[in-house]
C-alpha cells in the first residue's frame, strides 16, 4: 500500500477518516479507526498499478497535535514496514509523507476526500 502522506493548511478539527483518492489517479482508500488506531484500507486499484491491491491496509499509529497536523508512525504489514508519518488535512484535501531509514527516505502524495 502506498504511503499516506500531508497539506499545509490545517485546523485543529481536521477529520482524517473518510474515503481518499490518491492524487495520481491510481488508488482509493477508506481511513477509519481500527482499534486505539487508525487504518488507512485500499478499496480501489486501478488495474495495472503494481505492488498494491484492494484490502491492503495501512495501520497508524497517530496523534493530532494543536494545529491540525496528525503525526507519529505507520505500520504496512504487506510490507514489513514501518514509516514515520505526518498528515495535514485542508478541507477535502489531504498530503501524507511517510519516511523510512531513519528519515532518509521520504514520499508525499496528496489526496481529495470522495463520497
Amino acid at each position: 500500500m502506498p504511503l499516506l502522506f500531508v497539506s499545509e493548511a490545517g485546523s485543529a478539527a481536521a477529520d482524517i477518516t473518510g474515503n481518499w483518492a490518491r492524487g495520481d489517479g491510481n488508488a482509493r482508500v477508506r481511513i477509519a479507526p481500527c482499534g486505539s488506531d487508525i487504518c488507512a484500507v485500499n478499496t480501489w486499484i486501478k488495474p495495472g498499478t503494481p505492488k498494491e491491491k484492494e484490502g491492503d491496509k495501512l495501520v497508524m499509529s497517530i496523534m493530532q497535535d494543536a494545529d491540525g497536523t496528525y503525526a507519529g508512525t505507520a505500520f504496512d504489514p504487506q510490507r514489513d514496514l514501518t514509516y514515520k508519518l505526518t498528515v495535514k488535512i485542508d478541507g477535502d484535501r489531504m498530503t501524507t509523507r511517510g519516511c523510512v531509514v531513519a528519515g532518509l527516505i521520504c514520499k508525499g502524495i496528496d489526496w481529495t476526500r470522495i463520497n
